[in-house]
C-alpha cells in the first residue's frame, strides 16, 4: 500500500490535525516507511510460535475468596452499614438513576 498527499490530508482531516502543505510533504515518506516495515513483518513466518501474554512466565498469587464474618475487622455488619442509607435496595445502597 502507498500513501499519497490525497490520503495524507484526508488522514490529517479524520485526526482533526491542520497540517501545511510541508508537513505533509514530510508525512507521506515517513507514513510509506511505516507501513513497509508492517508489511515486513507480515512476512515473518510465526507459525511455529506459541501466542503469549508477555515475554515472562507470570503467575498470579491468588488467595481463597472468603467473607470474613469478624464484626471487629469486616464482614457481617450489612444491616450497620446500610442504616443511616438514604435508599435501601435489596441490600444494597440505592442510588438515583443517572441515564434516562
Amino acid at each position: 500500500m502507498s500513501v499519497d498527499h490525497a490520503t495524507v490530508r484526508k488522514i490529517a482531516s479524520l485526526a482533526r490535525i491542520a497540517a501545511s502543505d510541508a508537513e505533509v510533504e514530510a508525512m507521506v515518506p515517513e507514513l510509506n516507511n511505516i507501513l513497509g516495515f508492517v508489511e515486513q513483518l507480515g512476512e515473518v513466518d510465526t507459525s511455529s510460535v506459541e501466542p503469549m501474554t508477555a515475554v515472562i512466565p507470570n503467575t498470579q498469587r491468588l488467595r481463597d475468596d472468603v467473607v470474613n464474618a469478624d464484626p471487629l475487622t469486616g464482614g457481617g455488619v450489612q444491616s450497620k452499614v446500610l442504616a443511616n442509607a438514604p435508599a435501601r435496595e435489596h441490600g444494597f445502597f440505592g442510588v438515583p438513576k443517572v441515564i434516562e
